[in-house]
């Protein structure tokens, strides 16, 4: 893996989450990316026989309309890898019928919109270190999280994805932190990829 081919992977994931795909449009086409692409995390000797992902079916009522309050205060998290100690502000916290989670900001050169959560079907159904609604630094912009005007944001819990470190050790992912952890199961999106 290189840095051009590091750049190739962010801006095909970036005009994935950008797409007019429906939603099993943009799953076949996540597969094909995560199978092809040498910055796959999918272990490479994992890659020739991948058939995909495994997901939830669609569910409607993943999809909430949640209103936001105001949020402040820095966490930072060790990743253990190469980006060492990462810092993330508090933007806003989401009252979703979840629970409220918290929306981070990533205190990087260039910043992003960060929320992971980890819901009750963590460790059973799903990966159990949490799943993402958004991680814009990697590109998913638009279809997990989209922000509304007056306050607001659209969460579809539809496209919850797994972190890089749910596929191969060799990647060092941020987890959710205690206060983005729902009580309740979201059964949509993404499932525990060894399952």
């Amino acid at each position: 893996m290189d840095d051009l081919d590091l750049l190739d992977w962010r801006e095909r994931l970036a005009r994935l989450y950008l797409s007019d795909l429906d939603l099993a449009g943009f799953r076949a086409a996540r597969d094909e990316l995560f199978r092809s692409h040498p910055c796959s995390p999918l272990p490479a000797a994992e890659r020739p026989g991948f058939t995909g992902l495994r997901w939830f079916p669609h569910d409607p009522a993943a999809v909430v309309e949640a209103p936001l309050r105001p949020a402040s205060g820095t966490e930072s998290i060790d990743t253990g890898g190469p980006d060492g100690v990462v810092g993330y502000r508090r933007v806003a916290v989401a009252e979703t019928p979840w629970g409220p989670l918290t929306v981070w900001w990533i205190d990087a050169y260039g910043g992003g919109l960060f929320v992971p959560l980890l819901d009750a079907t963590c460790g059973a159904e799903t990966y159990g270190g949490g799943r993402y609604l958004t991680d814009t630094v990697k590109g998913t912009f638009g279809r997990g999280l989209t922000v509304l005007p007056g306050g607001r944001v659209r969460l579809d819990a539809n496209y919850l994805y797994n972190p890089s470190c749910a596929y191969d050790d060799r990647w060092a992912c941020p987890l959710a932190p205690a206060e983005n952890r729902a009580d309740v199961p979201i059964r949509a999106g993404e499932l525990a990829y060894h399952g």
